[in-house]
């Protein structure tokens, strides 16, 4: 079974080399491997020193490259829904599949399709992944979920409906419904999300990885990052520190960045005491070329042990009481004035800051009302009962 390395951060804080050292390390220990690129910024085949492909090149053995054009993916992949998709915006299907990157979403829904199928593929024994930035990351995380909730609102309507509701709405309000070959394009593509959701936080098989500097502001967004993914119930266990500076250099003019760097340093110890740290030299010279990400791998990724995929946090899960049923949501490093949450409808919602989380209630709970709340050591509770 294929496992899902996942490596995420702030920009510029060093990912593309940190997971490219890392599927140095995996081909090395002879693991077939598979770096991948979901930033739209490629950058990996710069650091491999490789011309860019849009399809999977090799570059060493057990080691292959993919940076991921979610408009190839597009074309090549699911021309039919594609094809629905320009009917619906333009009533002609005339416009170029090209210019759906304009729609939000659709360059991470198909970035993370293709994840799926590699993992799916049974070709590889790991995959490894350089994210964008972390808000990109985030938004590509959650689309899953995200798209799924809104289909499971829409998606009753079922074939049957949409063959009996066509003509009225072509006619009407001149909107085109899919056809029948679309609707089970879409169907399949349902189903690849619901399977998507579940592999991308099932901890058996995905790890996701934080890339920081010591600085000031790339720490406080690593915080907000951590906490943002444990609320979309992922499980995070590696933080990796790049760039530090040495502590021996004899330079007057770096002595004041050292001290800053080492009280960030154990700043970010006692914050993320929790997972496995790495720290990464700060080294002298560009890290491009096999060569120099192979230092990475000879100073910080020595040992296998690397490679162990470590559950941290608990998922998310309901219990039975004796008065109904508690939901019990891991949030790390927030505040409890900071949570926000309450129910609408069928769904339980969790705010945090700019992110919102609508939790779809199980049917047993159809019924049930949210009686109450508390948060404590980064878990909250909600408790469950029955509605007047």
């Amino acid at each position: 079974m294929s496992k899902i390395y996942i490596f995420t951060g702030k920009g510029g804080v060093g990912k593309s080399s940190v997971s490219a050292a890392h599927a140095l390390k995996s081909a090395s220990m002879g693991q077939r491997t598979i770096l991948v690129s979901t930033d739209m910024a490629h950058n990996l085949s710069d650091i491999f020193e490789i011309k860019g492909e849009k399809d999977i090149v090799n570059v060493l053995p057990n080691l292959d490259l993919y940076e991921i054009d979610p408009g190839y993916v597009m074309e090549n992949e699911y021309p039919q829904i594609m094809e629905y998709v320009t009917k619906l915006m333009t009533g002609t299907g005339d416009m170029d599949l090209s210019e759906l990157g304009m729609i939000p979403g659709t360059e991470e829904l198909f970035s993370l399709l293709r994840i799926a199928d590699l993992q799916e593929s049974g070709k590889y024994d790991r995959i490894i992944v350089d994210c964008a930035p972390t808000g990109e990351t985030l938004s590509l995380l959650k689309f899953p979920e995200l798209l799924t909730w809104y289909m499971e609102k829409l998606f009753p309507i079922g074939k049957v409906g949409v063959r009996v509701i066509s003509p009225v709405s072509k006619h009407v309000f001149k909107v085109e419904m899919p056809n029948k070959q679309a609707m089970n394009d879409i169907e399949k593509l349902f189903m690849k999300l619901i399977h998507l959701q579940e592999l991308l936080k099932d901890r058996e098989i995905t790890s996701l990885r934080i890339v920081t500097t010591p600085e000031k502001m790339v720490v406080e967004e690593t915080k907000r990052n951590y906490m943002y993914l444990n609320l979309y119930n992922f499980n995070v266990d590696g933080l990796y520190i790049n760039r530090i500076l040495p502590a021996d250099m004899d330079n007057a003019f770096f002595d004041q960045w050292i001290r800053i760097q080492s009280e960030y340093i154990v700043a970010i110890r006692d914050t993320f005491g929790a997972l496995p740290i790495y720290e990464i030299p700060w080294y002298d010279e560009e890290l491009k070329g096999i060569d120099n990400i192979q230092r990475i791998v000879d100073d910080v990724l020595k040992e296998e042990e690397v490679f162990d995929q470590k559950i941290i946090s608990d998922r998310e899960c309901f219990t039975q009481t004796e008065d109904g049923y508690d939901l019990l949501v891991s949030i790390p490093g927030v505040e409890k004035q900071d949570v926000d949450l309450y129910q609408a409808a069928t769904d339980v919602v969790i705010k945090v800051g700019n992110f919102k989380r609508n939790i779809p209630l199980p049917n047993v709970l159809r019924t049930y009302e949210v009686m109450g709340a508390s948060f404590e050591d980064g878990k909250l509770t909600i408790r469950f009962g029955k509605g007047e």
